[in-house]
């Protein structure tokens, strides 16, 4: 069974970014690895190291899906021919987002599945059980496709 989410994401203030990061990724299986690294930079740069587990393990679903399931079959799968897919993060003082932009109108799909050892399939699980909300929508005008977003609430640094 197939079940379609669609969301958006809760408002947030884009005056208030604090910090805002992207990469094009190519249409290649590497480009989860390259997402990885850039996500691992980015949160250290940010001081959000405590975070990369949970947040890593996210990116990697997110643009895992993007590659497999969004990208047309006759994308050139060799690097920098063609880099469709796109990784942003965005820090708030308290909020983190990690958005995977794609070409493909087609929304995200959860499958129900029994079969817990399957090797596939349980993406969006993950991405629901490590993020705090998760959740897209469709681009408008020119740039076509879809973002899928996964949020992440950040505790509050004190002052000391």
């Amino acid at each position: 069974m197939l079940e379609p989410l669609r969301q958006g994401l809760p408002p947030l203030d884009p005056a208030a970014v604090s910090g805002a990061a992207s990469c094009a990724l190519p249409a290649r299986y590497e480009a989860v690895r390259d997402a990885r690294q850039f996500t691992r930079r980015t949160l250290d740069q940010w001081e959000l190291d405590d975070r990369f587990d949970d947040v890593c393990l996210v990116v990697s679903e997110l643009v895992t899906n993007a590659l497999r399931h969004a990208l047309p079959a006759n994308t050139p799968r060799v690097p920098e021919q063609n880099q469709p897919v796109r990784l942003h993060l965005l820090r708030w003082t308290e909020r983190l987002v990690c958005a995977v932009r794609d070409p493909s109108h087609d929304s995200p799909v959860t499958r129900a599945t029994d079969d817990f050892s399957a090797e596939s399939g349980r993406g969006l699980f993950l991405v629901d059980s490590f993020a705090d909300s998760w959740g897209w929508h469709p681009l408008a005008g020119t740039l076509g496709g879809k973002v899928v977003w996964a949020l992440f609430l950040l505790e509050q640094q004190s002052a000391e």
